[in-house]
C-alpha cells in the first residue's frame, strides 16, 4: 500500500520542484541564472522562492556586487533531506 501523505506539499509545485532540482546539484545559483534556466518570470521566482525559505528549505545571500543587488540560493540540510525523501515517496508510488 502506498501512502501519499509521504509525499511533501511543499514540493507541490512544478517551479518548487525545478528550484530543487536545480539546487541539489549546485552549490550557489543566482537569481537570473535560476530563473532563466526555469524559464520563469521575475515574480514566480521570487514568489516560490520565498516559500522553499520560509520552509528552511532554502538559503538565500543577498549581497552588492558593485551597486548592482545580487541575489543568490543554495539548498539547506533539512531541504536536501526533505526533498530526498520527496523523491523516495514519488518513487515508491510509481513502483521503483
Amino acid at each position: 500500500m502506498i501512502n501519499i501523505s509521504q509525499l511533501n506539499k511543499e514540493f507541490e509545485s512544478r517551479v518548487r520542484l525545478g528550484i530543487m532540482s536545480v539546487l541539489m546539484v549546485n552549490d550557489w545559483v543566482d537569481f537570473s541564472e535560476m530563473k532563466n534556466l526555469l524559464e520563469i518570470t521575475d515574480g514566480n521566482m521570487a514568489s516560490h522562492s520565498s516559500a522553499l525559505e520560509k520552509a528552511n528549505y532554502i538559503e538565500v545571500k543577498k549581497e552588492f556586487v558593485g551597486k548592482k543587488p545580487k541575489t543568490s540560493y543554495r539548498v539547506t540540510q533539512s531541504g536536501r533531506t526533505a526533498f530526498t525523501e520527496h523523491l523516495d515517496a514519488l518513487e515508491k508510488l510509481i513502483g521503483r
